[in-house]
């Protein structure tokens, strides 16, 4: 089919989770890590990507979102860090995110997320749900994303913005584990819990906007579109260290 004379690109939503895993390790031959030890030989490709053959990665596989963010370490609010999350569905109350520190092949894990829905944040005791932050900012400032390049912008946004609707009531519980923003090597200490960001002003909004040419992002025209996403009430006991 063409479009003015042009061949019109066929394209399809996406229903389910696209298993995009085959053949990807042998791409690591060349790449190496960013941390510490050698590149992977040729050996340790072919294994691996025997493996990716033979073995089954059902729980890899049923990650089916990519949203790119920033969180604040919330015992030192100053610092932020860009966040690739990769999220899977559990059940209908809780999600989770392998959290990496760029959408790369060989890309380090530096963390994980858990959401959950309000109804199940209600249930958890005052001391826990003080660990736990909410997306609202985050949703409505535009700083969540979800990156594409593949599928046209305007039916991608319907989408992205149908999602952001289910996200924007969620509670988040995150830790990152491997501190790359200050050039460790490989995972050092303790996990380290952080937070999202809650109101204008805590943000570094130019790293936003340098994340937005890379991934061909604008966080204001996604801002201005989220405007009629509802916001919901955020519970007292979420955000807690934004509170003091």
């Amino acid at each position: 089919m063409t479009v003015d004379g042009k061949p019109r690109v066929q394209y399809q939503m996406p229903k389910t989770c696209r298993e995009v895993h085959d053949g990807t390790f042998t791409s690591l031959v060349a790449q190496g890590l960013k941390g510490y030890g050698e590149p992977t030989s040729m050996k340790d490709a072919v294994l691996l990507g025997t493996s990716s053959i033979t073995q089954n990665f059902k729980p890899i596989k049923n990650v089916c979102a990519h949203l790119n963010a920033f969180h604040a370490y919330a015992d030192d609010l100053g610092r932020s860090i860009e966040t690739n999350h990769f999220c899977s569905q559990i059940n209908s109350d809780v999600r989770q995110c392998l959290l990496y520190d760029s959408p790369d092949a060989n890309a380090r894990l530096i963390g994980i997320e858990y959401m959950i829905t309000p109804q199940l944040y209600e249930t958890l005791p005052p001391d826990e749900r003080r660990l736990w932050h909410s997306h609202v900012y985050e949703v409505k400032s535009g700083m969540l994303v979800m990156p594409n390049r593949v599928i046209p912008q305007t039916p991608w946004d319907m989408a992205e913005n149908k999602e952001m609707g289910e996200i924007v009531k969620l509670y988040g519980k995150t830790y990152h584990l491997w501190q790359t923003d200050r050039g460790d090597k490989l995972p050092l200490g303790e996990p380290q819990l952080v937070t999202n960001y809650t109101n204008d002003g805590q943000p570094d909004f130019k790293k936003v906007e340098d994340r937005d040419e890379r991934f061909g992002t604008d966080y204001r025209a996604k801002r201005d579109a989220r405007q009629g996403i509802p916001t919901p009430d955020i519970h007292k006991d979420a955000d807690s260290y934004w509170k003091g």
